[in-house]
């Protein structure tokens, strides 16, 4: 087969999966490096972010600046953070012509953190939920769901009891 005899459609469900697999990627690097301002290059500004820490009711919240605030008192206190992406999936939605499609994903990952005062490493995992949509011309994160999956326990220096946490996974 070659280039000319492609459908136009599998090629254009090719590129979608490429530009998204990027903006996935994208998110961990801008969250690793602490970039928030970038943060506004991928999420949409009224962009509903829940994020389900398993500690208490969900947080919501509105668009990447509240997202951003959030994070950067989340992380403040490590020296070390890094979200590393372990496995995302992603569905286009084939809706109609290729600047109105939206998609979902699921996106698994990894954070690695070294607490600044203590040394201690901890780590993270959990589960983003995206809703994907098409804005000004490129993929954006339209809404997101966050899920933690296991963590190590924080028991503020104790030895007793176990070292993690672990969560169902969300349907």
């Amino acid at each position: 087969m070659t280039f000319d005899e492609l459908d136009p459609r599998e090629l254009a469900d090719a590129l979608d999966q490429v530009a998204l697999r990027r903006l996935q990627a994208r998110y961990g690097d801008i969250v690793t490096r602490r970039a928030w301002s970038e943060l506004d290059s991928i999420i949409l500004p009224d962009a509903r972010i829940e994020l389900d820490l398993r500690r208490s009711e969900p947080i919501t919240l509105s668009g990447p600046t509240e997202l951003a605030a959030m994070i950067d008192g989340a992380v403040a206190r490590f020296e070390f953070f890094e979200v590393a992406l372990l496995n995302a999936v992603v569905d286009v939605v084939d809706d109609g012509p290729r600047e109105t499609r939206t998609a979902t994903g699921r996106v698994y990952m990894w954070e690695l953190r070294q607490d600044r005062e203590s040394g201690r490493w901890t780590n993270a995992f959990g589960l983003y939920r995206d809703h994907y949509v098409r804005h000004e011309g490129r993929w954006v994160i339209g809404s997101r769901r966050y899920s933690s999956l296991a963590r190590t326990a924080d028991r503020g220096g104790e030895l007793a009891g176990p070292d993690y946490e672990v969560f169902d996974i969300p349907s």
